[in-house]
């Protein structure tokens, strides 16, 4: 893996070259600047401790001039697999779909946009002021190379912007899809939920079964008082490279609700930080992840209380099959001033082959002594008594195997906010434990018809 990526490549000549107001564009050329200085990850530092990061060489992928149709080898129509995609949502407030790294489809309700809501792209005018505000305004500082590369090269930033007492009661998604091969895109999501707002946003990343890298940013600011659900899926295709990060500020008395499927790619990290910073503040974080095959799903997770009285709860469950690998590592920091604070921390991992791995890493980090905090994992096979309780039924034990896994994956599914990503990430869920399943049953079949002919 070569880290010298002062190349042309990755340059603030190419961030100069992307569209945009000037603003943007001067905030790309500072960040390509940044990143210029910027190291390549390494597992010798604690946050990419057991990743596969080493074996990625982003030499070989291109970027996409996301506003130029030639490059982008794609047309303004909506992919089938998208639209059938936003079809399972059902009803929406609006969607976004980003295509190859390109804004080709914008839609919002009449009564959302008069209202002030804004969706979409950022304005060439740069007005509303406020969508200038909202993107960058919890990524202060790039949290690893790729973040910056994502300052620098996030051609077309979705922002998201809900202005202060307004309740939307359908959600609004934004599916970011890529189906070029051997391309590099950074998608950008920039929301803030106005003060005593309420509303719900779906993030989907999906892609063709194609090689491809996969850099995205979320934010999210929730003032004070707000009620903002975040659910995302990811569920990109089994050659990508997808690195994530999720970043969320949340303000006095507000609640931020975070869950997510991770289902997909080659290797799949996402970086998720929660910032509690108002008094009063919560934010509840909880994750889905399947891995099968030889795909590894990497999740590392940062609690920050730094106000009083604020309330974290992370429940992140995941199961892995084949010769696949899973990481969760999970820091819970507990700030000088946030007396008062609770957080909880949970990790439940299934292994179900021999070949399969998961790490799970709990930490805590507590600078004030009047606060309560716990956190719990477990790595294990499938639990023999739950097996046993189930075949006393008359289910075969490779059924049984199925149902309490499928079972086991509920606790998360059935508290997303929009119940149609649920269904979406339970029947991929599904999907995997039926080929699992099926899998072995082959296998067993094979195995009692070589016993009978060596009987016979």
């Amino acid at each position: 893996m070569s880290t010298d990526l002062s190349t042309d490549s990755f340059s603030s000549a190419v961030a100069d070259s992307l569209d945009g107001p000037a603003w943007l564009r001067e905030r790309r050329h500072a960040a390509a600047e940044d990143a210029a200085q910027m190291a390549f990850p390494s597992t010798d530092s604690e946050e990419w401790r057991y990743s596969r990061i080493g074996d990625l060489d982003l030499e070989q992928f291109a970027m996409i001039q996301a506003r130029d149709a030639d490059a982008a080898q794609t047309t303004d129509e909506i992919p089938l697999a998208v639209s059938d995609f936003i079809k399972e949502l059902g009803q929406l407030g609006g969607s976004v779909v980003v295509y190859n790294g390109r804004i080709i489809s914008t839609q919002l309700s009449d009564e959302l946009l008069q209202q002030g809501v804004v969706f979409g792209a950022v304005p060439d005018d740069a007005t509303p002021k406020g969508a200038a505000e909202v993107l960058g305004a919890v990524m202060h500082e790039a949290p690893d190379l790729f973040g910056a590369y994502n300052d620098a090269f996030g051609a077309d930033p979705v922002v998201l912007d809900v202005p202060r007492n307004l309740v939307i009661d359908l959600p609004l998604a934004v599916v970011f899809y890529v189906d070029v091969a051997d391309s590099i895109t950074f998608p950008r999501l920039s929301v803030r939920g106005g003060e005593n707002s309420q509303f719900s946003f779906i993030e989907a990343s999906l892609s063709a079964d194609v090689p491809a890298v996969v850099a995205p940013v979320t934010e999210v600011v929730v003032g004070s008082a707000a009620r903002v659900s975040h659910s995302a899926l990811q569920d990109v295709g089994p050659q990508v490279w997808q690195v994530g990060t999720f970043l969320a500020e949340v303000g006095q008395a507000a609640t931020l609700d975070a869950a997510l499927a991770a289902i997909g790619g080659s290797y799949a990290r996402l970086r998720m930080d929660c910032r509690l910073v108002g008094r009063g503040a919560s934010g509840n974080l909880s994750s889905a992840y399947f891995g099968d095959d030889h795909q590894m799903l990497d999740l590392r997770t940062f609690q920050e209380h730094q106000a009083a009285d604020t309330t974290s709860k992370l429940l992140f469950k995941g199961a892995v099959a084949d010769h696949s690998h899973s990481v969760y590592t999970g820091l819970i920091r507990i700030k000088p001033d946030a007396r008062g604070s609770n957080a909880y921390q949970t990790n439940r991992n299934l292994k179900l082959s021999d070949t399969a791995w998961a790490e799970s890493v709990p930490n805590l980090e507590i600078e004030n002594n009047d606060v309560h905090c716990s956190h719990a994992s477990t790595v294990g096979p499938v639990d023999e008594e739950q097996r046993f309780y189930v075949e006393s039924r008359g289910v075969p034990s490779l059924v049984a195997e199925r149902l309490i896994v499928a079972g086991f994956f509920d606790e998360v599914l059935d508290h997303f906010a929009v119940p149609a990503l649920a269904s979406a990430a339970r029947d991929r869920v599904n999907k995997i434990l039926d080929s699992h399943v099926g899998a072995l049953l082959t296998s067993d079949s094979a195995l009692l018809a070589d016993a009978s002919n060596e009987s016979a």
